[in-house]
């Protein structure tokens, strides 16, 4: 893959005050705050630790965060916007839509780990964090105020790419959306379950290997499709 020094994954300004994308200190906070979540959970996580780690002051934080809430859609947002990124690049100029389709699965699945061009997101540790909490990110009595601020626009948009390859597939599947984020959802809560709550799934993985759910995935995505 090419290098990613000048991708920049967009994610929506109403999920910080200040972007911190644009100094060391923002790249600092979501460098360790997402490996303090990962550490600790997001019950267990406050600003006051975060602000420990970094050797900072929870003022600072608050000054590119309203709450560890905000926080943790950024980090979910940011990891979505980094997944249509690689579904689009890795089937740029494929025409096999079967194949096209079989990629998406896997990109949606598999565990990543630190890329170069991104030294401040370790993503393994994101993606712990997504399959652990990331439905805390809108499972929440104010969804419908924080979706029409443009809070879940990343995971629609991911959704989107997906749904359309479906229709590319099968131009006559009328619930293209519906089996998106059934696949999204899936890809997260089959590894947990398998991890925590073994007795949900006969899907097994580890933190490394994720195959039986890509398998699972496209089980259930091709037999629905035809």
């Amino acid at each position: 893959m090419a290098s990613f020094a000048s991708v920049r994954i967009a994610v929506s300004d109403k999920l910080y005050e200040r972007d911190p994308e644009q100094t060391q200190l923002g790249k600092k906070i979501i460098n360790h705050s997402i490996r303090l979540i990962d550490q600790l959970g997001l019950e267990a996580f406050t600003f006051k630790k975060l602000a420990q780690r970094i050797q900072s002051t929870e003022a600072s934080i608050y000054r590119y965060f309203k709450n560890k809430h905000h926080l943790l859609v950024y980090l979910v947002s940011w990891y979505w916007g980094w997944l249509e990124y690689q579904i689009e690049y890795k089937t740029n100029n494929i025409e096999d839509t079967h194949k096209k389709l079989q990629i998406a699965i896997e990109t949606i699945t598999k565990s990543y780990q630190e890329e170069s061009g991104f030294s401040h997101i370790n993503q393994a540790s994101l993606h712990r964090i997504v399959i652990a909490e990331s439905q805390k990110a809108y499972f929440i009595k104010n969804v419908d105020y924080e979706n029409q601020k443009g809070f879940f626009r990343g995971y629609k948009s991911l959704c989107n790419i997906l749904a359309d390859l479906i229709l590319e597939y099968n131009a006559e599947y009328p619930y293209s959306h519906s089996l998106a984020s059934t696949l999204l959802e899936s890809a997260h809560q089959q590894v947990y379950f398998s991890l925590h709550i073994p007795a949900l799934t006969e899907v097994q993985v580890d933190e490394k290997n994720h195959e039986d759910v890509i398998n699972y995935l496209e089980h259930l995505l091709f037999k629905q499709l035809g």
